[in-house]
C-alpha cells in the first residue's frame, strides 16, 4: 500500500519512480495503473528479490544502464513468512529468526548493495521505512476486544531499522550518501471501529493516518531541500508517541 502511494507521489512531483517487487504481475499492474492515472512514462517496474544479492546487483546494473544514475532507494518492502504475527507466546524461534532475516536482513542487503553503487557514483540517498513501534513500546491496551495484535517480530525489525539508519549514516561519513528513516504511525487499512477509536484517543488530532499523509515527508527527504538532514528518524504519527 505505501509503496504504491509513494511511487505515485514521486511521479506527481516530476520524479522518476521504479517499483521493485518480487511479485511481477502485481507490481506491473500497479505501475500500469499509476502511469495511466498520471499520464506519465516516468514510472516503470522491475522484478526484485531483496534477499538475493544477485537479484539486487542485476537490478542496480539495469537501473544504471536505463537511467544513467540512481539518486535514491526507498526501503519499503516487508517480506514475511506465513507464521508472522502470532501471539508472543506462540512464536517459534525459527519463525522469529526467519522473519527478521527476510525483513531486516533484506533491508540490510539492499542498503549494502546500493551503497556500493552510490560510493562509485559519488552520491546517493537511502530512505528506510520504520514505525512508531520501533521508537516506543506497544500500547497493547488499544488492541483490547479485537483480533489484532502488535507482533514481536515487528518491534524487533522496526527498532533495528532505526538504529541501522544511524549506523549507516555515520559509516558513510564524507561519502556524500545520506541515510534517513521515516517512522509512520498507524495507517488506515479497514481496522475495526473499536481499535480506531482507541487509537485516536492516543493521538492529537486525526488519529490513524492515510498512506498519503506520509508522502510530503518522503518527497522532502528525496529532494535537495533536505540535503543536510542525515541519520535522522522522522516520526509522522499525529503525536501518538507522546
Amino acid at each position: 500500500m505505501l509503496g504504491q502511494v509513494f511511487a505515485r507521489a514521486i511521479v506527481a512531483n516530476h520524479g522518476t519512480a521504479v517499483i521493485a517487487d518480487v511479485h511481477a504481475d502485481k507490481g506491473q499492474a500497479v505501475c500500469d495503473s499509476i502511469a495511466q492515472e498520471l499520464n506519465s512514462d516516468k514510472i516503470s517496474f522491475m522484478q526484485l528479490d531483496i534477499t538475493s544479492k544477485a537479484s539486487l546487483q542485476s537490478a542496480i546494473h539495469m537501473l544504471q544502464a536505463q537511467h544513467g544514475k540512481i539518486d535514491a532507494v526507498v526501503n519499503n518492502a516487508y517480506p514475511r513468512n506465513a507464521q508472522y504475527g502470532r501471539p508472543f507466546e506462540d512464536v517459534e524461534y525459527s519463525d522469529f529468526c526467519d522473519n527478521l532475516g527476510l525483513n531486516l536482513g533484506g533491508l540490510f542487503l539492499t542498503s549494502q548493495q546500493f551503497a556500493k553503487h552510490f560510493q562509485q557514483q559519488g552520491h546517493g540517498n537511502i530512505i528506510n521505512i520504520a514505525s512508531v513501534y520501533g521508537v516506543i513500546a506497544p500500547k497493547f491496551e488499544i488492541y483490547a476486544n479485537t483480533t489484532m495484535t502488535m507482533p514481536v517480530e515487528y518491534a524487533a525489525i522496526k527498532s533495528g531499522v532505526i538504529h541501522l539508519t544511524a549506523y549507516m549514516a555515520k559509516l558513510f561519513k564524507n561519502k556524500n550518501i545520506r541515510v534517513n528513516c521515516i517512522s509512520p504511525g498507524g495507517i488506515l487499512d479497514k481496522q475495526p471501529p473499536s481499535f480506531l477509536e482507541a487509537y485516536k484517543a492516543n493521538s492529537l488530532n486525526k488519529g490513524m493516518l492515510d498512506a498519503a499523509d506520509l508522502t510530503g515527508t518522503l518527497v522532502f527527504l528525496l529532494s535537495d531541500n533536505s540535503q543536510y538532514i542525515n541519520g535522522q528518524n522522522l516520526v509522522v504519527d499525529d503525536g501518538f508517541i507522546l
